[in-house]
């Protein structure tokens, strides 16, 4: 099947919806489709359908018998029968949807699964049945996917002891767009405006066309207007939709403890300690808390470079992240009509250090990560993350933005890189000097770190000329910029 032109990207998504719909054998098989709201996970699998002559059923929040009854309309019409089909119970519409084909595999998609088996809890086990030996005696090719957006919920589906476990084909998370795409998607020509864009609304395509109305930031003069005009604007979905995301969970019951939570966060606390001391807690009230923010993937986890029980906490979704720095501590003011000008002057400061920063270190690991080759780090990395370093004869201890991990033959770890990203200051000589003063007093406490380790500064301001020009003459040290970033290596 040829992907839509519409579809913008997701050809890696394409192919494993094409690859199970177009399975030639005799049996029905299941396909698992999640990832957060607004990804256009619904787009694609309509595509789908309508690529393959497939049935698709949007769920609806409702109970048993009306679900029954709109699903029985649904199947009507897509077989084209003149009366909505009647179902007193799921055993035996599920029976029905697992005969829907004859012939040839038929895609059938089950879209907000979550709300059914909500109503209906016995589902899953009903579907299992159906996949099983007895069940595919009298069923036929059905390409049955079940797709949603709780992900605590459908990554619990094929986990561990429930019924469905073992019985997926598919198991597929559809995700936001990484920033190089997202400035693509978002037609930003600009480096430095699709930076600031990404880091208020992430890489969520809804975002660019449903959520705006297609207003796109002309310039960076346009920027802070833009964002008065759509995030602070009281007016405008995406006003609340920070605070939407978290209560579209239907796991996270103490909504009140777990805006505590990502608040600290998106205020500089990302250690479990830092947070409980935030909101007055002992740090092991939040156990629960973290767990349930980190399972429908608003918060992760990413371990110390240097520290392996140490760990730090990223508020994962740039939406959620800016309404807790910015408009959280100004909600008084802002549902005020008129009010949103002065709020995003004076969160300046605050936008600057507790959302730009943090975003720009984060794309600088990506960059690391997945973008930058192997001539630039030296090595094939195999993970890059963030680490505190001791400094015990200063009284004090360094934070290093990249740190990137080879794995060598004999299985022991090398650090081919440590990194430093600063999103305000024009680079100089003095970050390179701090840089190579870090990777010595490294060099003294850690044996994966040697002389070759190289020393990577990201700038958004750019580098002082006397620095660019040592760096032409020194490999190990790497400048990258944001035309780097976006479109180098």
């Amino acid at each position: 099947m040829e992907k839509p032109s519409g579809i913008f990207d997701r050809d890696y998504e394409w192919s494993q919806l094409t690859r199970f719909v177009q399975y030639p054998g005799g049996e029905a098989t299941l396909g698992v489709v999640s990832g957060r709201r607004r990804q256009g996970k619904t787009y694609l699998l309509d595509a789908v359908c309508r690529a393959a002559g497939g049935f698709y059923f949007a769920a609806t929040e409702a109970t048993e018998a009306e679900a029954l009854r709109q699903f029985g309309t649904a199947m009507a019409h897509h077989l084209g029968e003149p009366v909505p089909r009647r179902f007193e119970q799921w055993d035996e519409a599920v029976q029905a949807l697992m005969r829907i084909a004859s012939d040839r595999p038929v895609p059938v998609v089950i879209d907000e699964f979550p709300y059914l088996v909500k109503a209906s809890p016995e589902l899953p086990s009903l579907i299992q049945r159906a996949l099983g030996p007895q069940g595919q005696r009298a069923g036929s090719p059905v390409r049955l996917l079940l797709c949603g957006s709780a992900l605590s919920f459908m990554g619990s589906l094929l986990a561990g002891t429930a019924p469905l476990r073992g019985r997926a084909s598919l198991e597929l998370v559809v995700p936001t767009l990484d920033f190089r795409l997202a400035r693509e998607f978002w037609e930003l020509e600009d480096p430095s405006l699709a930076l600031l864009v990404h880091a208020v609304v992430g890489g969520t395509p809804a975002y660019r066309r449903e959520f705006t109305l297609g207003d796109v930031p002309q310039d960076r003069a346009d920027f802070g207007p833009w964002v008065i005009r759509n995030v602070l604007n009281s007016g405008s979905p995406l006003f609340r939709e920070g605070r939407s995301l978290l209560s579209e969970e239907p796991d996270l019951r103490d909504v009140a403890l777990y805006h505590g939570v990502l608040s600290a966060v998106a205020g500089g606390n990302h250690t479990r300690g830092g947070i409980a001391n935030y909101l007055g807690k002992k740090s092991t009230d939040l156990g629960h808390a973290l767990t349930m923010l980190e399972d429908v993937g608003l918060i992760c986890r990413e371990a110390d470079a240097f520290h392996g029980k140490r760990s730090a906490y990223r508020i994962t979704e740039p939406i959620v992240g800016f309404y807790h720095a910015i408009m959280r501590p100004e909600w008084t003011d802002l549902e005020r009509p008129g009010s949103a000008a002065q709020v995003w002057k004076r969160s300046q400061a605050t936008f600057c250090s507790q959302v730009l920063g943090p975003h720009f270190e984060h794309l600088a690991r990506l960059w690391t990560r997945w973008h930058a080759d192997v001539s630039t780090l030296g090595g094939r990395r195999t993970r890059v993350v963030s680490g505190v370093l001791p400094d015990p004869a200063n009284r004090t201890s360094h934070e290093i933005d990249v740190v990137a991990f080879s794995r060598m033959d004999d299985g022991r770890e090398e650090i081919l890189a440590i990194g430093e990203a600063k999103s305000g200051d024009v680079v100089g000589r003095a970050h390179l000097d701090r840089l190579e003063r870090t990777r010595a007093l490294l060099m003294a406490r850690d044996e994966r770190a040697t002389p070759e380790t190289r020393l990577l500064l990201f700038s958004v301001a750019g580098f002082m000329p006397q620095l660019e020009e040592m760096a032409r003459a020194r490999e190990d040290v790497q400048l990258v910029d944001l035309e780097r970033l976006y479109g180098g290596s």
